[in-house]
């Protein structure tokens, strides 16, 4: 990608995004909430809508001049509600965690309880954790998973709910693995009176294709971000029922945001098309058969893998069995120094503080979006495994620099429309 016209202004900038662009074609992008939006989407972002205010919704804006962004906006919010099978959308929430904060002021008041799942567990700050603001304008409580298997105990879910009586429950999550039963969740809601929201913001793209089953039928609100498996911009998403379809929206604004940004919204207008061509389903398939690839391939060197596998587009891995004395921050160090990057992320029993934890998230979306396959999965699982066998040694870090390199060579990033062909 050129920065031309960034470089006649603002050379230091430009140098920057060209080191940035630089070390994404390079490296190999194993965040799993990260993810290569397609040119059509980038271009979006960086067009004259940015210039555009327009409080309000389409319609009933604050602001004169909003005939053609109105159109944008409807646009987006149709191929959304399409997408999803959904009847209603606001497609203004900045980001996933303001999507959230806007149905906690749609459907709660401040001290009410909250359900979610516990952030060391799998969950996100934004369900409860004490740090966020949903955990200091609500009374937070929690739910994991088993020890014993590193998957949700529905059973102990409902106990802890008949115990706790909130008037929310979340569903959804960061880091787990596994396949979520929505229908399991809207019963607990159900028998203890309280509202479900369910952030699929993880596994949005796999929703939207049939990959993992949907949330809507079940929720009363479904929040996502849109980009991560969904591979659009970076913003947020809300669907939910025409019948609270105006409490989501004056939760959206003026409750939480002010003016939308126009420039994004129509960034995930291009995004949802591009979701609803028939290619993005193969894709979404792709990406979950590359992670059990990727998972069999750690497995068969003695990783310990959390609930022993995947059902989407993450690993998680335990360190402490295979490597008890590397820490998730040595371990996420040294493979990016080698040119592998993923993220620390705690595990079930963590026995380490946030900042160091025990384990590792891996995600495949943005591998597969360059179009890697089994085979460079198995591949990675070897360097993964030299890397941490060895965090501290700098021969072998470089040498498999190298090698990630010559590979990340022959799936070049933007070479063509890569997000809208694999």
């Amino acid at each position: 990608m050129k920065h031309d016209s960034v470089r006649a202004v603002d050379p230091a900038i430009a140098d920057l995004l060209d080191q940035e662009t630089h070390r994404q074609a390079s490296q190999l992008e194993m965040i799993a909430s990260e993810n290569f939006a397609s040119p059509a989407v980038i271009d979006t972002m960086a067009s004259t809508f940015t210039n555009k205010y327009a409080e309000g919704l389409p319609g009933k804006r604050y602001y004169g001049g909003c005939e053609i962004v109105d159109q944008a906006e409807e646009l987006a919010r149709d191929r959304a509600k399409e997408l999803y099978g959904a009847e209603h959308a606001n497609v203004q929430p900045h980001s996933g965690a303001q999507a959230n904060q806007a149905v906690f002021l749609a459907f709660l008041e401040p001290g009410d309880r909250i359900l979610g799942m516990d952030l060391s567990h799998g969950g996100h700050l934004t369900h409860g954790s004490r740090v966020n603001s949903s955990g200091t304008y609500f009374e937070p409580h929690f739910y994991g998973v088993r020890e014993s298997d590193g998957r949700i105990d529905y059973d102990a879910v409902r106990a802890k709910a008949l115990e706790v009586r909130p008037k929310m429950v979340i569903a959804g999550a960061s880091a787990y693995p596994r396949i979520i039963d929505f229908a399991a969740f809207r019963e607990i809601a159900d028998e203890v009176g309280a509202r479900l929201l369910v952030d699929m913001a993880h596994i949005s793209g796999l929703v939207a294709t049939g990959v993992h089953p949907s949330p809507v039928p079940y929720a009363d609100a479904v929040t996502t971000t849109t980009h991560k498996t969904l591979r659009g911009p970076r913003g947020g998403l809300i669907l939910c029922r025409e019948e609270d379809a105006k409490a989501i929206d004056k939760g959206v604004f003026p409750g939480t945001q002010g003016g939308p940004l126009m420039h994004v919204i129509a960034s995930k207008a291009v995004a949802f098309l591009e979701a609803l061509q028939p290619g993005f389903r193969a894709y979404q398939e792709r990406v979950v058969e590359n992670a059990k690839e990727l998972g069999n391939a750690l497995l068969a060197r003695d990783f310990h893998l959390v609930s022993g596998g995947t059902d989407n587009h993450l690993l998680l891995v335990d360190l402490r069995p295979s490597h008890p004395d590397v820490s998730g921050k040595d371990a996420e160090h040294a493979l990016e120094v080698a040119g592998i990057t993923m993220n620390k992320n705690t595990v079930p029993g963590e026995t380490r503080s946030p900042f160091v934890t025990s384990g590792l998230r891996i995600g495949t979306p943005a591998l597969t979006t360059r179009g890697m396959g089994p085979e460079e999965m198995h591949r990675i699982g070897e360097w993964i495994a030299r890397v941490l066998s060895a965090p501290t040694d700098e021969q072998i870090l470089q040498r498999t620099r190298a090698e990630v390199e010559e590979l990340c060579g022959h799936f070049p990033l933007y070479a063509g429309d890569v997000a809208t062909t694999v």
